[in-house]
């Protein structure tokens, strides 16, 4: 193969490179692909043979590449060290205290990690330098994709339309089983990045005709300035921002966050600190705060329970998640339990069985939970929306695909009942 027809083929894939399939749960399903390039070569170093066969991210893409190139695919997703100048990531991190002796107090997330100079952060992504701290990863994008918005998933945030999903590398947990680690557990210099600074950003999702950027896959609480610029300047196109995130964050930061963005689903881990402390190097508390002070901050909210298998799929967590939601924010935020597969440091358990994930919608919509889906499991009943007093149909839903919607002005069809979420 030629050159040249080397970086066409870069030119067909550049949006897909070093890319995970979903932030939110593993997808065992075709899910729908950007159309075109959504990366500008202007912004972009062509691969080569090795560096394109290391960032395939979808079997038939390897295939492909294979034939092309007369060799095998390989697995991993890592990349190739950025070759940009690092300066143009690098900005003053906005929370943070100066303390003595140069050293610098985190305030964005509840770690509060205490920095020495030179060093950094348990994310990986925010420095120290001389007692001033600095997020490495503005404008620093390891992956860019269309996506549905059902893939995030939110349901009740302008479903059926598209979302132009991005992440940069880094994260302030290690969920044991995370499906992105390769980019979520590494720093950002060990994975390559695309240059696309926020009117850029905005400009693509406008241009691919998105009705919004996702902030998504790794932890878009790490990349905190990059998102806020970003949201303003998609905002000014007319661009909404959704963030899809664990929320691990401190109210300061949070609220500042609600003013900027559009809406926010948190994926609550788990129902137990237990939990939070033995596989995700985290807490639970902070998380439910955080749910709630989004809600009083009038963002819409989603909130997905990835179900594992004998570590957070008891009746007693099932129950306690329901009555929490229901009298925390209330039965209106949808709460989705999603089927688990075997991922990252989990890989020696089994998918959830489809069982106690009805279990789980069993028990939630008995605790008086209006809208509770199944996730991960496409054709299922639970996918779809139902009104909660009429019980119609009023969002049809196949996988990522939605079919039929019977509201009107935020009420049903059919029967007039207000229905919750941001429709347009």
């Amino acid at each position: 193969m030629t050159a040249k027809n080397r970086e066409s083929l870069f030119d067909s894939v550049a949006a897909m490179s070093s890319s995970p399939q979903a932030a939110e749960a593993p997808v065992r399903t075709p899910a729908l692909q950007a159309k075109t390039p959504v990366i500008d070569r202007r912004y972009s170093a062509a691969l080569d043979r090795r560096d394109f066969l290391k960032t395939a991210p979808l079997p038939c893409l390897a295939a492909c590449a294979s034939a092309l190139f007369g060799t095998s695919a390989g697995a991993s997703l890592l990349a190739a060290p950025a070759r940009e100048d690092d300066a143009q990531y690098i900005k003053e991190a906005r929370f943070y205290e100066k303390l003595p002796y140069k050293k610098t107090k985190c305030k964005l997330c509840p770690r509060e990690c205490v920095i020495d100079d030179k060093e950094r952060g348990y994310c990986g992504v925010r420095e120290n330098r001389g007692g001033t701290y600095y997020t490495l990863v503005h404008s620093r994008v390891v992956t860019a994709h269309i996506d549905p918005m059902e893939k995030k998933p939110f349901f009740y945030f302008m479903p059926g339309s598209t979302t132009f999903s991005i992440a940069t590398a880094g994260c302030n947990v290690n969920c044991k089983m995370c499906q992105n680690w390769e980019i979520s557990q590494v720093r950002p210099e060990q994975v390559r990045s695309t240059y696309v600074p926020p009117a850029r950003l905005a400009e693509l999702a406008r241009q691919y005709r998105c009705a919004s950027i996702a902030y998504t896959y790794s932890e878009p609480v790490i990349f905190y300035e990059y998102m806020v610029d970003a949201a303003d300047a998609a905002h000014a196109l007319g661009v909404k921002s959704a963030v899809v995130s664990g929320g691990y964050v401190q109210a300061d930061p949070l609220k500042k966050l609600c003013a900027r963005v559009d809406a926010i689903k948190v994926d609550l881990k788990a129902y137990s600190e237990k939990f939070y402390k033995e596989v995700v190097n985290g807490e639970l508390k902070p998380v439910l705060d955080a749910i709630v002070t989004i809600r009083k901050e009038g963002r819409w909210n989603e909130i997905v329970y990835l179900v594992v298998p004998t570590l957070n799929d008891s009746d007693q967590e099932f129950k306690g998640l329901a009555r929490w939601v229901k009298s925390e924010v209330g039965p209106d935020v949808p709460l989705h339990f999603s089927r688990f597969h075997p991922e990252y440091l989990l890989k020696n358990l089994p998918p959830t069985p489809l069982a106690t994930l009805e279990r789980a919608k069993a028990i939630a919509d008995g605790e008086g939970l209006h809208y509770v889906y199944i996730g991960n499991v496409p054709g299922h009943p639970a996918e779809k929306t139902y009104c909660p007093r009429c019980r119609k149909v009023v969002v049809d839903r196949m996988g990522f695909t939605v079919g039929d919607v019977h509201i009107r002005n935020g009420k049903c069809k059919f029967c007039q009942e207000p229905i919750a979420g941001v429709w347009t």
